[in-house]
C-alpha cells in the first residue's frame, strides 16, 4: 500500500498592475496559497487557493483549513470523487482551499499518466472560446490608459456598480469599438438595473453579469425579462445545488473554481446548467497562472470565458494557460502543464 500523498503549502504575494476596483471596493495586493501534493516518487501536483472575503475566506482560514485537510490525504490521486467527498465532509465552507487540493490532485493524476488534464476529461482545447479582459472601475484618465493597455484583447469586460456608470461606458466606447460586456458585481438595485438597460444597449453591451444582490432572485427575474442581452448569475450561483432556483430567472451562470470547491463540482455545474438550457461562463479571481490554468482546462465546455486574473498581475510567478490576443491557449505538458518562471 503506497504512503499517503504529502502536502506542502506556500503563501504567494501577488500584485496587480493597477488597483483592481469593483463595486465592493478594490486593492492591488493579494495573498493566495500555493498547494503541492507530492507522491512517493517525488512527482508534484499543484493547486492554488484564492480566498475571497465575500465567501467567508482569508489567507489565514485557508492555511488553517489545509491543516485539517492534510489529515485526510489519499494514497494516490485515482479516487478523486471519494477524496473530494471526504474533504467536503471535513470542512464544507472552505471552497478555495478545497479547489487548490482538487487542482493538485488532477495535476498529479495527469502527470502520472503523462497527459494534460483536458485529456482526462476528453476535451479538445481548440474549442475554448476567447476570453474577456477586465477594465476595473477607475478615473477617466486611468480608464483610457487601461483601454490602451488592453489593445491586444478583442473583448472587454467593464466593471460597473457606481454613480458614474454611464460616464465609464461612454469613456470606453469613445476609445474602442470592441465587444463590451458588463459586470455590476451586485452593485445595482432593480430600479437602477432597469434604468441602465437602455444605456447598455446604447453602448453596445452584449452581456450583463450579476446586476443585483446575490439573494435577490426575484429581482434577477425582473431584469432578465426586461433585458435584450443575456443576464448571467455570478454571486448568486456558487455550487450545482444553486442552479435549479435560478432556472427561468437568468440566462446563464458563472462558474468559478474558488466558489464551487473542486474541478469535479465545476463539471457537475456545467452538466446541470446544460440540462436546464443555461449558458455557461467560467470566471476567476485575482490569482496566479496556477488557478487560471486549472479553470482553463474546462473552457472547451463553456460559452463565455473570463480568465484574465493572471494577465492583470505584475508578478505572476508561474507559466501556464494564456489568453494572448484573447484566445485561451492551454499548455501541452502533462497535468495542468505549469512551470515556474
Amino acid at each position: 500500500m503506497p504512503a499517503p500523498l504529502r502536502m506542502e503549502v506556500e503563501v504567494l504575494n501577488l500584485r496587480t498592475r493597477h488597483p483592481f476596483i469593483i463595486a465592493r471596493g478594490g486593492q492591488s495586493d493579494y495573498r493566495t496559497v500555493w498547494v503541492r501534493l507530492i507522491d512517493g516518487d517525488g512527482v508534484e501536483g499543484w493547486g492554488e487557493a484564492a480566498p475571497a472575503r465575500i465567501y467567508g475566506e482569508s489567507t489565514e482560514t485557508v492555511l488553517a483549513a489545509l491543516q485539517a485537510y492534510g489529515e485526510h490525504l489519499p494514497a494516490d490521486p485515482w479516487q478523486p470523487e471519494e477524496t473530494e467527498r471526504q474533504w467536503e465532509q471535513t470542512l464544507a465552507l472552505n471552497p478555495s482551499a478545497r479547489v487548490a487540493l482538487s487542482a493538485a490532485l488532477h495535476d498529479l493524476a495527469g502527470k502520472q499518466l503523462g497527459i494534460p488534464v483536458y485529456r482526462l476529461f476528453g476535451l479538445d482545447p481548440a474549442r475554448a472560446p476567447r476570453s474577456t479582459f477586465t477594465i476595473g472601475i477607475d478615473t477617466v484618465e486611468k480608464l483610457r490608459l487601461k483601454v490602451r493597455e488592453a489593445e491586444a484583447y478583442p473583448i472587454l469586460k467593464i466593471k460597473l456598480g457606481t454613480d458614474r456608470d454611464e460616464e465609464i461606458l461612454r469613456t470606453i466606447r469613445e476609445l474602442t469599438d470592441k465587444e463590451l460586456r458588463v459586470d455590476a458585481n451586485t452593485g445595482w438595485t432593480v430600479k437602477q438595473a432597469l434604468r441602465m438597460l437602455p444605456v447598455l444597449e446604447e453602448y453596445g453591451v452584449t452581456v450583463l453579469e450579476q446586476p443585483l444582490a446575490a439573494t435577490d432572485l426575484d429581482g434577477l427575474d425582473v431584469v432578465r425579462q426586461a433585458a435584450d442581452i443575456p443576464v448571467i448569475a455570478d454571486e448568486s450561483c456558487l455550487v450545482a445545488a444553486d442552479i435549479p432556483r435560478l432556472v427561468g430567472r437568468v440566462d446563464g451562470i458563472n462558474i468559478k473554481l474558488a466558489k464551487c470547491g473542486s474541478l469535479r463540482e465545476a463539471i457537475r455545474m456545467i452538466a446541470l446548467a446544460r440540462a436546464h438550457h443555461l449558458m455557461v461562463m467560467v470566471g476567476c479571481m485575482i490569482e496566479s497562472s496556477i488557478a487560471i490554468t486549472a479553470a482553463a482546462h474546462l473552457t472547451p465546455l463553456v460559452d463565455i470565458v473570463d480568465l484574465d486574473g493572471a494577465a492583470l498581475l505584475a508578478n505572476d510567478p508561474f507559466r501556464g494557460a494564456t489568453i494572448d490576443g484573447g484566445q485561451v491557449r492551454l499548455p501541452e505538458g502533462p497535468g495542468l502543464g505549469l512551470s515556474r518562471r
